[in-house]
């Protein structure tokens, strides 16, 4: 996972610490994606291909069908009642070489619904869906794309960003907002195409996001540039972020990513990346998924 400087921010005091609600059972190993309709709860088991299952305190799981490749991001896809998730081969010693993934859909049984790709090196890492959209980005090249009946139309060309990860639209549904972990916070015009970066106070742009969801007017994001991971929050000001961590260190020893249910934002702590990466290094802890109230 590429690893930035320190995120240098002032601090903002927060009434509560994230909570730890959800502990995955060890033998998955490395756990990155989260979404949620406001009740369930999935989660990515990336290295054995499963769809953890979280509801009413119980736990179930289904296995990705055959011919699909790993998950990575998930977003629930309210208005299809879908769950949305980026399929790929990441480069782990455990997993196979692929010439390109695919953004699948899949029902709530696991069913598999819809498979889309723009074409041969595609390599999704996340995707977001809401008011009927839904939109994928690319983590290896940059790219960003919208889904357009079954197919994939290019937001952000290969090679305009870095790394795009986590993307959000603006309230009035217009914009689209891309945490790219190596260029910094875009807001993509849906009509027209254009792209502006978002830089912080001192025109510093905010590298080393990875999740991101918005709530209201508020943006948050996983920061994972360094590790610990920390927990922002920005707000957009014309043609700036204004940007606070709301928190930092544990329990978000390895943050991915990031959802909201409305009353609280659920975090991926600790994923388990160093330990699926190096057999050497520390495998992921127990406290796996996290929340934090929303004021």
């Amino acid at each position: 996972m590429i690893r930035f400087g320190a995120l240098a921010l002032a601090f903002f005091a927060t009434a509560s610490s994230p909570e730890v609600i959800f502990s995955v059972p060890e033998q998955h190993r490395l756990v990155e994606g989260i979404a949620t309709d406001g009740e369930t709860i999935w989660l990515s088991s990336v290295l054995d291909r499963t769809i953890l299952v979280r509801a009413g305190g119980a736990t179930d799981s289904f296995a990705l069908p055959a011919g699909t490749s790993y998950p990575l991001g998930l977003a629930w896809d309210a208005t299809r009642g879908w769950l949305w998730v980026a399929t790929d081969c990441p480069d782990l010693p455990d997993i196979p070489r692929c010439d390109s993934g695919a953004l699948i859909a899949l029902d709530r049984t696991g069913q598999l619904m819809a498979s889309v790709s723009p074409g041969e090196g595609f390599h999704p890492g996340d995707v977001s869906a809401a008011g009927g959209g839904v939109f994928v980005s690319d983590g290896l090249n940059g790219a960003v794309y919208r889904l357009r009946g079954d197919t994939l139309e290019t937001l952000v060309a290969p090679g305009v960003g870095r790394s795009a990860q986590g993307s959000a639209l603006t309230e009035d549904g217009t914009r689209l907002v891309v945490a790219d972990y190596g260029r910094g916070v875009a807001m993509i015009d849906l009509a027209t195409g254009e792209r502006t970066l978002l830089p912080m106070a001192g025109d510093r742009p905010l590298r080393g996001l990875d999740g991101l969801v918005r709530v209201g007017a508020d943006y948050y994001a996983v920061h994972n540039g360094s590790s610990p991971g920390s927990l922002v929050r920005f707000r957009i000001e014309g043609a700036a972020i204004d940007v606070a961590v709301i928190h930092h260190g544990a329990p978000l020893v390895d943050p991915t990513q990031i959802a909201s249910d409305g009353a609280q934002l659920l975090i991926v702590a600790d994923a388990g990346w160093p330990g699926a990466s190096d057999p050497q290094a520390p495998h992921r802890g127990p406290d796996t998924v996290v929340a934090l109230p929303l004021r």
